[in-house]
Parts: structure tokens; C-alpha cells; sequence
């Protein structure tokens, strides 16, 4: 006998695999075997938070890869709630509902946009306050959609980027989100999980 055939194919992330018993070549047996899950460049950012490592993750899970598009999601994020989903314009720590403008990760600050939120969340059976729940609806607003393909285009300066993000977010203030940005390009390490 030759040994035990290659794995049959099944449904992922298992494969029945037959063994055979060398001595007595009349006994079968068959086991479900874990294939081993492939190993993944991913960005990681050292030193930061629960909710700046789950925005990058799923921003990453998007097909975002390039450190200088995140970075660049990154920095304005945090300018814009420091990744604080309950606050509202002006550092109250609120629920949505108590808000009533500019609430937020990225400060849902029109009518349009800061409904959309509640309504969205609805629809989910969500919680507006949630960063979960914010993740996902940034990705469904129109103004998002407009620029993600730009910012899965690999190889941009972080202003290149940046640029994007004004058409993402039209802030009234600047501040320090380009600084933001630089700083999270220096944070993020690319490391295999």
C-alpha cells in the first residue's frame, strides 16, 4: 500500500482525510481534520486602543491596505471623536438619542447624516452608540462609497489621501488630523497573523 490518499475535498476549513491501518488493511477510519489557516500581512498599530484596533481591522477587512490610506482614515477619526462613538459636538459623553448633532466617530453632524445613523441602526437591530454599529454605516453613506475605491489604491502620499477624506467627511476644521495621520503611519507594523 502506498499510504493514505491526499485529503477529499469538503466543505472549508475542514477536509476528511481517510487513514489506513498498515497491518490489517481492512479497517477504515475517518476524521475531520482542521486545515491550517493561512497566514495574513495585516497592519497592527502599536500602542493603541481597543477601538482604533478595531477600526483598523475592519477598515482593513474592507480591502484597504495601504498604511497611508489608514493611517489617513485613522487621523481623522481621531480628530474627529478621538474613537469615542458616544460623543457628542463639543466632548459630551451622551447616548444618540441625547445628542441631537454631530455625534459620533466622525461627527454625524447633518440632519441627513446623523438620522441616517438612527435609522440605520434600526434596521440592524443595532445601537447608534456603538462603534460596531458606526463602522458599518460609515461604510454605507454615500459620501464613503465615493471615495473607497481611492483609498484601496495603493501607493498615495497620506495629503494624497487626505484629499479623499475631505470629500469623505467636508470638516469645517482642520486641526490636527494631517499630524494625526503621520503619526499612525509610524504606529502601524505589518506583522503576519
Amino acid at each position: 500500500m502506498q499510504g493514505p490518499p491526499p485529503p477529499v475535498p469538503g466543505q472549508a476549513p475542514f477536509s476528511i482525510i481517510k487513514e489506513f491501518d498498515l497491518v490489517d488493511e481492512k479497517k477504515t477510519a475517518i476524521r475531520e481534520v482542521a486545515l491550517p489557516k493561512p497566514k495574513e500581512k495585516r497592519l497592527i498599530c502599536k500602542g493603541c486602543n481597543e477601538h482604533e484596533n478595531a477600526t483598523l481591522a475592519f477598515f482593513q477587512d474592507r480591502g484597504i491596505k495601504d498604511r497611508n490610506a489608514l493611517a489617513t482614515i485613522m487621523g481623522n477619526i481621531r480628530q474627529e471623536s478621538t474613537f469615542v462613538p458616544n460623543i457628542c459636538e463639543g466632548g459630551s459623553r451622551t447616548s444618540w438619542s441625547n445628542c441631537g448633532r454631530g455625534y459620533g466617530l466622525i461627527q454625524f453632524t447633518s440632519a441627513s447624516r446623523y438620522y441616517g445613523l438612527g435609522d440605520f441602526a434600526k434596521k440592524i437591530g443595532g445601537n447608534p452608540s456603538t462603534l460596531d454599529t458606526q463602522l458599518r454605516y460609515i461604510v454605507t453613506e454615500p459620501q464613503w462609497k465615493s471615495i473607497e475605491r481611492n483609498m484601496k489604491v495603493p501607493g498615495k502620499s497620506i495629503d494624497r489621501y487626505m484629499n479623499y477624506a475631505y470629500t469623505w467627511l467636508g470638516w469645517g476644521h482642520h486641526g490636527a488630523r494631517t499630524n494625526y495621520a503621520y503619526d499612525y503611519s509610524k504606529r502601524l507594523v505589518l506583522t503576519e497573523v
